[in-house]
């Protein structure tokens, strides 16, 4: 057990799916996990293990923002030896041609700030994914997206803490440089993943579009990412 996990030595797999929901978290256990057992429920943050084809598999929430995610990876991956994770969340669309329901692969994260900036001082780290878990997940999105219709981006995308953002400036600049899409937490796990040697990705699914302000429903965003769940899924195994 940690401050923030009450799961026993065990009970948390080498391989961990990460959503920001703990509801969230629920519904993907329930829905791709054979015989998922509730490991941890610590201030309401939920997290599953079972197994998907025979794999053990974690799904655990990380709460909203890099600070949040810090803390669960952190611990996953120190006091319960996480190898491989893997953030499946919701994003806003930067670039016109992302839509609403598409998939996106984020390949590099830019970030105005994060827990970890205090410890590289001048230095500006680029966090990125890992290349096998992000092919992995490219050859398995393009086979999903062939099937059901799907948009699919692998690129760069930003990770802010501010939520209610106002630096209109800022938005443009990525949108002007191509960033695809804004979410709060990739950078801080990618950064984290690159300190332990671990394995990361963040398969995300586009829930708004910041150009178009075009917005999926609150209950949507929570049980209708199956697509973004499968990849991820596929990408861990491959």
């Amino acid at each position: 057990m940690t401050f923030h996990i009450g799961a026993k030595p065990g009970e948390i797999a080498e391989t961990v799916l990460l959503p920001g929901d703990p509801y969230r978290a629920r519904w993907a256990a329930q829905t791709f996990l054979q015989d998922a057992v509730l490991v941890n429920e610590v201030r309401g943050m939920l997290g599953y293990t079972g197994t998907w084809r025979g794999h053990p598999v974690t799904i655990h929430g990380t709460g909203m923002g890099m600070p949040s995610m810090s803390i669960y990876a952190n611990e996953l991956i120190r006091d319960y030896g996480a190898q491989t994770l893997i953030r499946i969340g919701s994003a806003g669309a930067l670039q016109h041609h992302v839509k609403v329901r598409d998939v996106v692969l984020a390949q590099a994260c830019c970030t105005a700030g994060s827990p970890s900036r205090t410890i590289f001082r001048e230095l500006n780290f680029a966090p990125v994914a890992d290349f096998g878990l992000l092919k992995a997940a490219h050859d398995a999105g393009l086979a999903i997206s062939a099937q059901r219709g799907i948009g699919l981006h692998a690129g760069a995308i930003y990770s802010s803490d501010t939520f209610y953002d106002e630096r209109q400036d800022l938005s443009d600049q990525m949108q002007r440089h191509g960033v695809l899409a804004v979410e709060m937490e990739a950078a801080e796990l990618y950064t984290l993943a690159a300190r332990y040697g671990r394995r990361a990705l963040a398969v995300m699914t586009i829930s708004d579009h910041i150009l178009t302000d075009e917005a999926l429903p609150a209950d949507q965003r929570e049980t209708s990412f199956g697509d973004m769940v499968e990849i991820a899924l596929t990408a861990a195994f491959a």
